[in-house]
Formats: C-alpha cells, structure tokens, sequence
C-alpha cells in the first residue's frame, strides 16, 4: 500500500492548485486521475482575467498548444429578447482561451505532484489519523493511505458521493451540451463570449467561436429533450442574429449544477476529506467556473499546510480560509451585489446606465423574467436570505455548508 501525505482525487485545474501549495510546502502529494492524460475535459475555455493572473503567478506563462483558436477572449456580450446587446470588456484586458485537454495537464505537471491516471477512486474510509482510499488500475483493485484527502473531481464528485451520499440526490441537475457547426455567416463578434438571457431558449445558452466553427451551447433540465432544445436554439440565432451554420461536426454535453454558489449551499467535506472547485460547488455567474477553480483549490492546499504547523483542526482552518472564495463567488449571483456593486470582472452597471431608459427598461424587464425561469427550484427566499446576510453581515452563512 502506498502511503503518502495527501492524495488528490481529479487532475483539474483545482487539482492543480492545491497540489502546488502542498508540494511547494514539502508535502508528498498523489494525484489520482481516472482518464489517460492528457484527457479531454467539456468547458467553453473562456477563462476570467483574475484566473488568468493565478496562472501567471503560480504556473507562469501558458504554452501555446494549451489555447483555442482565437487565442484570447476581450469580454463578453449579454444578448436580451428585446433584441437589445450588451458587450462589455473584461477589467483587466483580453484573457486566454484555454484548450483544457492541455491546460489542465500543463498546470498539473507544473505542480510537481506525482500523478497516476488511468486510476478511478472507488471510495475511501476516514480513520481519525489517516484514510485509507481504494482505486481501480487496470480492472484491479490499488490501496493508498494518506493523512488528507481532496476531492477536486468536478460536479458528479465521487468524493462527495462517499461522504455525503445523500447529497447530490438534493439538488436540481442540470444537462449542459453544445454542438460545434461549420460557420456559413456569423455575425456575433468572435472575440466575445455571447451569452442569452432569453427563457425560451433554456436555462443557459451560449455561443462563441472555437478552432473555425461556432459553439453554440444550451443548458437545460436533466431530463429534456436535447435535439430539440438545440434545434429552437439554432432557429432563434437565424431568424433574430443573422447566423447561418452548417450541420453540427460535433457535440459533447455533461450535467452540471450551480446552485451552491446561487443559495450558498457549498460541500467542504468532513473529517481528513476536504472538498473543493466544482466539487465543492463553486461555480461563477455565466458557467465560469475555472478561477474559483483555482483559488479555492489553493485555498485548500494552503489550509492543510496551515493545520499542520498551527496544530490546529482542519475542517475548521478550511472553512476560516474559503470564506473569502465563497464571498467573491456567491456575490456574482447575489441581485444586491449585481445592482449596486460590481461582482464581475466586466461592468455591467456601467453598461447598463449607457443604455437610452427605454433599453435599461427593456433590459431590467428582460432578465426579471429570465430569473422567474427558476422559480420551480424554490430558489428565491434562498437568495435573497444570502443577499440580506452578505448586506448585514459582511459575509455568507457558514452554518449553511456541509
């Protein structure tokens, strides 16, 4: 049985980070992975400029096999059913289109961890002084012990699974997939991500521009029919955008949920068992889940370093540290932040208050009726409880985590 400090479960970008606090801090860190790397990973690619700046900082310049064509991102674009648009550039410039098959395995090999891939975690038992975690190489069962355990395996963690097995039957899922189409005439900007607020269209719909065809994306209820959701998407960029597609070449979806960060109701584990990224629930305004990715993983990493030479409970050091991704993340979703402050990293108030008062009506008009989209969930008295308790008292609850 191999015996290390702290095994990782995924090989993402939050893997990543926490891996490079850990090593960097002289921890001997496992990082297991149930796909051969490099493995294809389902994301847009468009990364947020403080993400950005984590991997300058921490991993240093992206090579240029880990970027989509284009290259770079300058913003984004809301677009309304009233037909009015709403580009906006990121604060801090123009940020990387990451191709995550390359990126995700580039940043993992930057952290200095040791990494098994072609290794499914199965489960784990937690035994006060040390886990004991059971994988599956080759059809064959493997062993490892380590005093921590970290679950950066995305949203259908198996991790969470086993630590909380009643968890993920609790909240809504959803099914995000998108199609990749030969470009016939595209009038959307390429070096925007476009993003709709429209609720005929879905739950989540996008588009952009990747390696010569045109992403065009819907999220919608598990269990909803994706052809055809997808097929009303295509007729509404015609008829209302101008873009003319050729068939899809291509198409991907997996399920994803973001209601942690919408109603603050974030998993971070028990016991040696840390959670963390998606796993854990983090996940930003407009799918965006990269940069919370990476700085919570950090975080992570940094509050087992920091148990260790404090002495000090783990869970408890943890949850005093992320409080501060929580803050940043749940405020991209909170109605006060978005009306008043500046959550994002593109300014939509500013935006906004450019528009004559006939569009800034069409606009507010607009996305009140998109919201009402999630009405079923029961999400409203959640949000606004978080958006009261973040206003009164400078924070999100931390008795509503797990």
């Amino acid at each position: 049985m191999r015996t290390v400090d702290v095994i990782i479960v995924g090989a993402g970008l939050s893997a990543a980070a926490a891996a490079k606090r850990l090593v960097d801090a002289g921890l001997e860190t496992l990082v297991l992975e149930r796909f051969q790397l490099p493995r294809h990973k389902i994301c847009s690619g468009i990364l947020s400029p403080r993400g950005h700046r984590f991997l300058l900082e921490n991993f240093g310049p992206l090579p240029r096999e880990a970027l989509h064509d284009p290259v770079s991102c300058k913003g984004v674009t809301f677009h309304f059913p009233s037909m009015v648009s709403i580009p906006m550039d990121f604060f801090g410039g123009t940020t990387p289109h990451l191709h995550r098959k390359y990126s995700d395995y580039w940043a993992i090999q930057q952290s200095g961890a040791e990494v098994h891939d072609q290794t499914s975690f199965v489960g784990l038992q937690d035994h006060g002084d040390h886990v004991i975690v059971e994988a599956r190489k080759s059809n064959e069962p493997v062993f490892y012990r380590a005093r921590q355990v970290i679950g950066a395996d995305g949203p259908n963690s198996p991790v969470v699974r086993s630590v909380y097995p009643e968890y993920q039957k609790s909240i809504p899922w959803f099914f995000v997939g998108q199609k990749f189409h030969e470009i016939i005439e595209c009038p959307l900007d390429e070096q925007y991500f476009h993003f709709w607020f429209h609720p005929e269209l879905g739950h989540y719909t996008w588009s952009h521009a990747r390696d010569g065809r045109q992403i065009v994306g819907v999220g919608f209820k598990r269990g909803d029919n994706f052809a055809q959701k997808h097929a009303h998407v295509l007729d509404y960029f015609s008829k209302k955008h101008g873009v003319r597609l050729g068939d899809a070449l291509d198409d991907e979806g997996c399920g994803e949920n973001f209601g942690p960060s919408l109603i603050n109701r974030y998993v971070f584990g028990k016991g040696n068992v840390l959670l963390t990224g998606q796993a854990a629930g983090f996940l930003n305004m407009i799918g965006e889940g990269m940069s919370c990715a990476l700085h919570s993983g950090a975080i992570c990493g940094e509050a087992i370093v920091e148990a260790r030479l404090r002495n000090r409970p783990m869970q408890q050091m943890y949850r005093s540290m992320i409080a501060s991704e929580v803050r940043r993340t749940s405020d991209q979703w909170n109605p006060l932040k978005i009306a008043f402050a500046r959550p994002h990293e593109a300014d939509f108030p500013a935006a906004l208050g450019a528009l004559n008062w006939r569009d800034r009506a069409l606009v507010l008009r607009d996305m009140w009726r998109f919201v009402v989209l999630y009405k079923e969930f029961k999400w409203g008295r959640q949000i606004m409880l978080a958006a009261m308790q973040r206003a009164l008292l400078g924070r999100y609850s931390p008795q509503r985590w797990l």
